[in-house]
Formats: structure tokens, sequence, C-alpha cells
């Protein structure tokens, strides 16, 4: 009996864990500093532009940004090593990080073009205000970007390409999931060290930014465990996977071997003309759509509420504590789903979870006064209502994607060939990502300009989410056929 619980809470075997440990501790630090980067940037864009900001933010700056990186590395992979290029990679975002931290954030004030920005204002449209926005506050916009695009190429590409070139399926089904155990702790520390040094920074003496004490500390943090990241990718590739025991084995084989290499123009043709592939980038963009609809909405509730960035950030805090506890808990039974029921029903939780619980949250904005007596209740202000449920929403639909969507969506480029993993999950986890946003991002900036606010537009987005899931849905059926058949997984 004990047995079976200790098999069920952690499958990973004890000659495993020389492997699955450190790649656990990479995971963790590369989750940890996008959940403090996270909640830094919108607490900047939001409290000093408005939400309606990061619509145009993700399209016009974030996706060519991503563009912009595909391109530099499926050119600079054909020259250097991949050892070379993680390392390249991580390093120079966290140059960047000290220096916003340093030099770009205190000289704010002389580098922001405050003049020819109201000049700006005052000749264009309402509806590209948010165009304007970007151009005044350009070291927040530049903040935004690299923060973001974290996320895409640390931890969507570089850690999973890494661990799908060294792990087997056989290991995936247990280790993907439980990755994100230790890396939800550490979500959890990143919301709680978040919330610490925002509130740390209003106590600051005056005359000094409270904003900038807890830059400093929130983004010092950020360096270091962006190197123990560097150092615990050195030690694997050094001591672990010297030992070709460790690497996948003859029982895996790997196909088409012999493919040539992919310029970078024959990459998206690639992309583009794989079904496989083109299935996995349709999950990816229907997620990025669907999630950046709901949390722009929330995101104009959160500045309503808090228009002060500790306060907003202490928030974001609290949330992404709570996330990373209930992830850990989704992980333990993540893990069972996917193991008991199949790949296909572990890639459906997550649209059922994001799409049920985003209706609820857009039921509060759409009808304020149905929701008053609850508000009432609570005692609290049917703001502070959509707030609380778009907090709930945030943290139920992003425990799902952590422990049962991202595993299930690495799972799936295993079977593939080393030029396939490798430039097409670039294409599909970088480009595609930023796509699926910007898509909803898109959508949002068209509304605005003909009509009206975010808050107007709640109905509109719901209705699209709706749409947008029901493709989801139809995208994991097709794809699980493909991966049924190509894994010999069953």
């Amino acid at each position: 009996m004990l047995a079976k619980i200790k098999a069920f809470l952690w499958p990973i075997h004890s000659d495993e864990n020389k492997k699955f440990i450190p790649m656990m501790f990479m995971i963790a630090f590369i989750i940890f500093n996008y959940t403090i980067l996270r909640n830094m940037k919108d607490a900047l864009i939001v409290t000093e532009a408005g939400s309606e900001t990061i619509t145009f933010l993700k399209f016009w700056v974030v996706v060519p940004s991503a563009f912009i990186f595909f391109f530099v590395y499926a050119k600079l992979s054909n020259i250097f090593s991949k050892q070379a290029m993680f390392n390249g990679i991580v390093g120079f975002f966290l140059i960047f990080f000290a220096l916003f931290a340093l030099v770009l954030y205190p000289s704010r004030h002389w580098l922001h073009p405050i003049e020819s920005a109201d000049w700006l204002a005052s000749v264009l449209p309402q509806g590209l205000q948010g165009l304007v926005a970007i151009y005044r506050l350009w070291t927040y916009s530049l903040f935004y970007t690299l923060s973001e695009l974290w996320g895409s190429a640390c931890l969507s590409f570089l850690f999973w390409n890494f661990a799908n070139d060294v792990t087997k399926v056989s290991e995936a089904k247990r280790f993907y999931a439980h990755f994100y155990l230790l890396g939800n702790i550490a979500n959890t520390l990143a919301g709680y060290l978040t919330t610490y040094f925002s509130k740390l920074g209003k106590t600051a003496v005056p005359g000094v930014d409270p904003w900038q004490v807890s830059l400093n500390y929130l983004l010092g943090t950020v360096v270091v465990a962006g190197l123990i990241v560097m150092v615990m990718y050195a030690y694997l590739n050094r001591f672990v996977f010297a030992d070709p025991a460790q690497l996948k084995g003859a029982d895996e084989p790997v196909k088409n071997k012999s493919k040539p290499k992919m310029n970078v123009g024959d990459s998206l043709k690639f992309l583009l003309h794989s079904k496989y592939l083109g299935l996995i980038a349709v999950l990816v963009i229907a997620y990025g759509i669907s999630i950046n609809l709901i949390e722009v909405s929330w995101k104009n509730q959160m500045g309503l509420q808090f228009p002060d960035k500790n306060d907003y950030n202490a928030f974001m805090g609290l949330m992404t504590m709570t996330t990373g506890i209930g992830t850990v808990i989704m992980i333990l039974i993540g893990s069972s789903v996917i193991r008991k029921f199949g790949w296909k029903k572990g890639a459906l939780a997550t649209p059922i979870m994001l799409g049920a619980t985003g209706l609820v949250f857009f039921a509060c904005i759409i009808w304020p006064d149905s929701f008053g007596p609850v508000a009432m209740f609570l005692n609290m202000t049917p703001l502070m209502l959509a707030v609380w449920v778009g907090f709930a929403q945030n943290v139920l639909s992003k425990s799902t994607k952590y422990a049962l969507f991202d595993p299930t969506k690495e799972m799936t480029y295993i079977p593939l060939d080393p030029e396939s993993k490798s430039k097409g999950k670039a294409a599909v986890d970088v480009v595609g990502a930023r796509l699926g946003k910007s898509g909803g991002a898109l959508l949002q900036q068209f509304m605005i300009a003909f009509i009206g606010p975010i808050m107007v537009l709640a109905p509109y987005s719901a209705a699209i989410t709706v749409v947008v899931i029901v493709v989801w849905m139809m995208a994991v059926h097709a794809l699980n056929k493909r991966f049924t058949a190509i894994s010999g997984e069953k």
C-alpha cells in the first residue's frame, strides 16, 4: 500500500534522480523568474499607461521581437553549439534586467520623450493612444517585451527543447508533470517575495522612490536565480549527460536522422506544411488568444482597484503564491490523469477549465448589478468581487495549464526527428505563442477602435473566447490521433 502511494506521489525511479532533480531545479528557477517578471511588467504598464496599452504592446512590439528571436536563433544554431546558445540567451536576459534596475529605470525621466509623445497624442485618434503610450514609456515597453520573451524563450523553448532531447517517452509520462512540482513551489516563493518586497518598498524613507526599492530587490533576485539555472545546465551537461545511459536509449530510436538541416525559410514552411506541428500550433495559439482576452479584462479591473504600482504588484504576488500551491496540488492529480486516462483527457482539461472560469468572470463584468447581492454579502464592492473572481480564474486555469497543458504539449514533440523538434518547436512555441497572444491583442485593438474601452468589450470578448475554446478542443481530438499513431502510445 505504501509503495503504491509513493509511486503515485513520486513516480521517479531512484536511478533517475541524478537526471531528474537538476532538471527540476532548472525549470523551478526559470518559472521563479517568469513569475516575478510577469507581475512587475504588468504593474508598470497597467498603472502608468492603462491595460489597453498591453494589447498594443503584444501585437506591435512583442510579436516582432519573437520573430526576431526565432530568426536569430535559427541562424545562430547552425553556427554555435546548443550549450553556447543556451548560455548566451539566458545571459543576455540577465544583463538587461540588471541594466534596467541600475540604469534605465533611474534615468527614465530624461530617457522618456514626453514632449514629442504629447504632440503625437494630440494628432493621433483616440483608438491609437496605446501606440503613443508605448513610445512615451519606451523603457517600460522594452522591459515588458523582454519579460514576456523570458517565458517564451527560456521556459517554453530552451528548457523544453533540452528536456525533449534527453528524455524518453516512457520517462516523460512520469517526469513532465513533476518537473513543475518544485517549479510551482518556486512559483509560490516568487509570489511571496513579490508581495514582501512590494510592501517593503512602501516603507522607503521620504524622497526615495518606493518602486525603485522594490525593483532593486526583485530584479537582483531574478539575476541570482538566472545564474543558478546556468550552473544547473552546466552541471547536467558535464557530469550527467556525459553518461550515454542517461540519454535516449536504443529502445526509442529517433526517426529520420539523415534529414538535412533547414534554413530559416524552410523552418517556417515546415511548420505551415506539417499537419502535426500545425495542430500543436493551434493549441498554443488558442491558449494565447483565450487567456489574453480574459487577462486584459481582468487587469483592467485590477488597475481600477489598485492604481499604485506596489499595491498592484503585492496583490499579484498573492495571486502567484496561490497559483503555486494550486499547481502543486493539480500536478499530483494531473500526472495520474495522464498516466491512467491518457494524453487526450489530460490535454482537454485546460480548455474546459479556462472556458468555464472565464465565462463566470465575464458574467461579473457584464452584469455587475446581478452580482451586487453577492458582493454585499461578502462586504466588498462589485469591482472588488470581479477582481477576486478573476483571481480565482487565473489560479484555476493556470494551475491546470502548468500541470496538464504544458506536459501534454511537450510530450507531442518527443517522437519527432531532431530537426522538427528543434526548429519546428521554435516556430510553434516562440512564434506561435506570441501569435496567439497577439491575435487576442489585435482583436481587442479593433474592438477598442470601433466599439469602445475594455469595459464595453466584455460581451464580445466572452463570445470570441467560446469560439476559440471549441476550436482548441477540436484540435486536441485531431492531434490525439496523430500522436497515438507516431508514438505507439495507447
